[in-house]
């Protein structure tokens, strides 16, 4: 039998934010149509290619 290749893992991450800044980042997500856990993993992949956000 072949091996068949593992999907893509998914990590849970905890950070502490306050609130007014999470729900203001939430809907400016919304507004643009983008889903909030979107645009943090497109962050964190930018930041790891390039070093900055």
């Amino acid at each position: 039998m072949a091996a068949t290749p593992k999907g893509p893992q998914k990590v849970r991450i905890d950070y502490n934010i306050d609130k007014p800044t999470y729900d203001e980042f939430v809907k400016a997500c919304g507004r643009k149509g983008y889903a909030p856990n979107i645009v943090v993993e497109r962050l964190i992949k930018r930041f790891n290619q390039d070093g900055q956000m």
